[in-house]
């Protein structure tokens, strides 16, 4: 069915009774295949756009208050609380990241072949505040926490219970997540019709707010929450982030009926396989390719896959057009996809093999942002941070330089430079979404280079303990401007070049990478602990007056810059769906 042209008689028109608003023409309807919540084709003038925007917003903040507040206090809260070494610590809370993180593929396919966008984020929530429930009952019950010590060492570490609660609670919250985060962007961006120009524009002004929206969450979770934390005990601050996740949860099905909708597509992976086997059981049959083959594709104006529009033949990967070709052409409508595929069909897989090098070039960003909630929060909590004789910086508002980066440089890019550099390139956006990702992966160099200049003077430095914590707020600014660029990019890049049917799939992919970079981080630490020891002369140790953090900043920062080489090398050959 097509939801381009609709006559009077249409059920999908908004009558008198149901509206004072005059009745729906086409041109009042979305054309993207949107359903509003009764299954009706969207309205333009009663859904979407700025009307529902603002919930999904809202709730982004709240959610991610939630989340920076754990994330920043949970290095802090094994050391001291469980009762485990720093590299330990780090290690856990680095592979904790990495699960959330890759969860999302999960959210994403759940979302996109059987629940929807929406489903998935309420019933995600739903797991995500029990983990919160659980992790706030862990620090508010004695008998869940080791025994407190004021010992050095040989205090006692956690019994296997009380570990095994703390981490299924942090499982849930991660299993959560990964339904949550890939869809609500996903799920904000389905507001626009991009077929009608002025919501295209509006569809990246919301891709901006809702990254400000992420840092709005952060600063207050790393100020106001993490101060609340250090004043009254981990209880009080994970208890008000349970509570603040709750109202997301309300702030999101506040807009229920604002809200347009897009039907689940099927599995986008059980289509990549069909793609797959038969292209290679046609390749072995000695099935050719040439620019005269006709390739199969369905009749209709819409594809077979429900709700998606079709996608033109590109001749990058001819091997998979194999698995459209028809061996007997008088045969007119096949329906069996293990055994023919459409051209819309073939053309998806290729759009994921297309961005899969982008992505996998741009994970050392997430590698360096790993370090934001591991060792550049252990190096804040041995810095002097008194601000005054009755107020000292709690070690994870530290993070809040890089969310302050983001209230800079987001607002003047898009006033001041976005204008010139249209001038300048020819380009809607300024720069494309792959030279902002570029322009984000050469900054990270520098926030890395100077954490490790930072760290070698305070290590040589008379009187290391007297240091002021604010020479930290330069790595972690910069780090902050490198993810706006980026981020913002990444967001812009996975959206549009999706396909219908693998919107989330695709925002999964590049969220993931977050926890790729921080299971690689885990690793990168288990192998320098194996190289230089655990022992003096170790890089990294338990005490960072006795490490060498600086040596680790500095590898850090070379396997950025080899990165990107790499982006720039893949970039310029990337060839988009959109380019033929």
């Amino acid at each position: 069915m097509s939801y381009q042209l609709l006559d009077t008689s249409d059920p999908t028109m908004v009558s008198e009774s149901d509206s004072t608003l005059p009745l729906s023409t086409s041109m009042d309807l979305v054309t993207n295949g949107s359903v509003d919540f009764r299954g009706r084709v969207a309205d333009k003038r009663k859904t979407g756009g700025w009307k529902a925007t603002p919930f999904i917003i809202a709730n982004e903040a709240a959610e991610r208050l939630s989340a920076f507040t754990v994330s920043a206090s949970l290095v802090l809260y094994l050391t001291k609380e469980m009762k485990e070494s720093l590299p330990d610590a780090a290690t856990h809370v680095s592979d904790w990241v990495g699960a959330t993180y890759l969860l999302m593929l999960l959210g994403a396919f759940l979302a996109d072949a059987y629940l929807g966008r929406y489903l998935t984020v309420i019933f995600s929530s739903a797991v995500y505040l029990v983990g919160m429930i659980l992790l706030t009952i862990s620090a508010s019950v004695d008998s869940l926490r080791p025994q407190p010590c004021t010992q050095t060492s040989n205090c006692p570490s956690a019994t296997p219970g009380q570990s095994a609660f703390l981490y299924s609670a942090l499982a849930l919250v991660a299993l959560g997540t990964g339904g949550v985060k890939p869809n609500v962007p996903s799920f904000g961006a389905d507001q626009h019709d991009e077929n009608d120009d002025i919501e295209l524009s509006y569809k990246y002004t919301f891709f901006n707010f809702f990254f400000l929206s992420i840092k709005v969450g952060a600063l207050l979770g790393l100020t106001v929450m993490v101060y609340i934390e250090q004043e009254k005990g981990y209880a009080w601050g994970f208890g008000l982030p349970t509570l603040i996740m709750f109202a997301s949860v309300v702030i999101l099905a506040a807009g229920f009926p604002r809200y347009r909708y897009k039907k689940p597509m099927g599995s986008v992976f059980t289509r990549f396989i069909q793609v797959l086997v038969v292209a290679i059981r046609n390749h072995f049959r000695g099935v050719q390719v040439t620019p005269e083959t006709k390739l199969f594709e369905v009749a209709t104006e819409e594809s077979d896959i429900l709700g998606a529009r079709k996608l033109s033949h590109t001749p990058q990967y001819r091997f998979l057009d194999k698995a459209a070709v028809m061996e007997d052409p008088e045969v007119l409508d096949v329906k069996d996809r293990w055994k023919l595929c459409t051209v819309t069909q073939i053309e998806e897989l290729k759009t994921f093999v297309r961005v899969f090098p982008v992505w996998a070039s741009t994970i050392a960003l997430s590698l360096s942002l790993a370090q934001q909630s591991t060792f550049f929060l252990a190096q804040s909590k041995i810095l002097d941070r008194h601000l005054s004789a009755n107020f000292t910086i709690p070690p994870g508002s530290m993070q809040v330089f890089a969310v302050i980066n983001a209230f800079i440089t987001v607002p003047i890019y898009e006033k001041y430079v976005v204008p010139i550099l249209q001038k300048k390139t020819n380009h809607h956006r300024g720069l494309t979404a792959l030279q902002r990702m570029g322009v984000g992966l050469f900054i990270s160099i520098f926030s890395l280079a100077v954490a490790a200049a930072v760290e070698h003077m305070r290590r040589t430095h008379a009187d290391p303990a007297g240091l002021s914590v604010f020479w930290l707020v330069p790595q972690f600014f910069i780090l902050g401007g490198a993810e706006s660029f980026t981020y913002v990019g990444q967001l812009e890049f996975f959206y549009d070049e999706a396909t219908d049917g693998m919107k989330s799939v695709c925002g999964a992919l590049f969220l993931s990478e977050i926890g790729i970079g921080s299971w690689v981080n885990s690793a990168l630490v288990k192998i320098v602990e194996g190289v230089t020891g655990t022992g003096e002369g170790g890089w990294l140790r338990d005490d960072l007056n006795e490490s060498r953090l600086d040596y680790y900043y500095a590898v850090l920062a070379g396997i950025s810059l080899v990165n990107l080489f790499l982006y720039v090398w893949v970039a310029r050959r990337y060839k988009g769906r959109h380019q033929g």
